[in-house]
Formats: C-alpha cells, sequence, structure tokens
C-alpha cells in the first residue's frame, strides 16, 4: 500500500490531519497546491473548511475542471464536510461553484453555527460504530439513483458513496479513528 499516493487539496481545512491519517495507513499523502499535481495521485481527499471560500479558490486556480476530469477519469474523490458540498451537483440554498460529480443535493450548515458543533455515535455501512465530529456540519438532503447512504444520524443522510465518490458531513481526520480513510484506500485500490 506504501505505493499509493494520495492527494488533500490545499486551499483551505484540516489538510496536515488527512495526511496523518493516510500516513498512519502506510501510504503516501502529499498536499495539492496545483492543478499539475494531481497528475501525480491515485485518489484525492477535499478537507472541510468553509465551501464558498473554497469553491471560490478552485475557481482562481483551475481546480474545477481539472478536479472533474479527474473524478470523470475513474479516479476516487473523497469530500468531508465543505468537500462533501463542492461535490454535489446541487445544493439546497445559495449559489457557489460546484463540481457537480455526485448525484446528491447537500444542504450547508444544516446542523446550525458553530456553536451548534457537536460528536455523535454513528453506525457506517462496511466500517461499524464510529463517533463523529460535526462542525457546523452540512447534511444531505436529496440522493440521487445509484447513491448508496453508508450513515445517518437522527434519520439525516450524512455519509454517501457513488461509484468512485465518497461524502461525509463530519470530519473523520479529527478523531484518532482511521478507518474511514482505509475505506477511501481500498476504494483507491479498487479503481
Amino acid at each position: 500500500m506504501n505505493n499509493i499516493k494520495i492527494g488533500v487539496l490545499a486551499l483551505q481545512g484540516a489538510v496536515r490531519e488527512h495526511i496523518q491519517h493516510i500516513e498512519a495507513l502506510g501510504a503516501t499523502g502529499v498536499a495539492v497546491k496545483r492543478p499539475r499535481e494531481l497528475d501525480d495521485i491515485a485518489g484525492l481527499i477535499i478537507p472541510g473548511g468553509e465551501s464558498t471560500a473554497i469553491g471560490k479558490l478552485m475557481v482562481e486556480y483551475d481546480f474545477i475542471d481539472a478536479v472533474r476530469a479527474f473524478g470523470e477519469a475513474g479516479k476516487p474523490v473523497y469530500g468531508t464536510c465543505a468537500g462533501m458540498i463542492l461535490l454535489a451537483q446541487r445544493i439546497a440554498e445559495g449559489d457557489q461553484p460546484l463540481l457537480g460529480l455526485m448525484d446528491i443535493e447537500a444542504r450547508r450548515n444544516a446542523f446550525g453555527r458553530q456553536r451548534e458543533s457537536f460528536e455523535a455515535n454513528l453506525d457506517i455501512a462496511g466500517i461499524g460504530p464510529f463517533r463523529a465530529v460535526f462542525i457546523r456540519a452540512p447534511w444531505i438532503e436529496a440522493i440521487g439513483e445509484g447513491v448508496q447512504t453508508l450513515a445517518e444520524f437522527d434519520n439525516i443522510k450524512v455519509m454517501a458513496r457513488q461509484n468512485q465518490y465518497l461524502v461525509s458531513a463530519f470530519h473523520p481526520e479529527l478523531t484518532g479513528d482511521v478507518r474511514i480513510h482505509k475505506y477511501f484506500l481500498d476504494m483507491i485500490e479498487e479503481a
């Protein structure tokens, strides 16, 4: 597994924490700061942060078309929190740049503001019990055909997969649990 190189989009968010989880699993994690660096990786993580700001930076640094082409070429992409919003085809409110790669509709800040951030126990399909960290988290408002819900919180979809795309409304990189990153590594190996 140590020959697998996984990129983390390094425009905003917990880049270092994602790289630490990747490297704890024996793969190589790299901060992706330029579109041409996508050529050197087998999978990409789009971290949390502020989705509007990340979207604008992706436009400014020519990442939108580059990441779309990366995903459409069959390479796995995982979006956490703001990354989930960016991967969505639609958002329930507002207007911002989207990659539109996954057939979901996301709702930004669905669980409330910063002070409503929380942790919750989830049962994730294929992973099991997981203590998730939600920070100003979105949720999945609607899913299209072919999208598999992997986890719910209070009957609200918070993690899903569609082919080579994976999203979570929460931040697994802020826990000591690397199983979701392992799930993503397995997706890369399958691809």
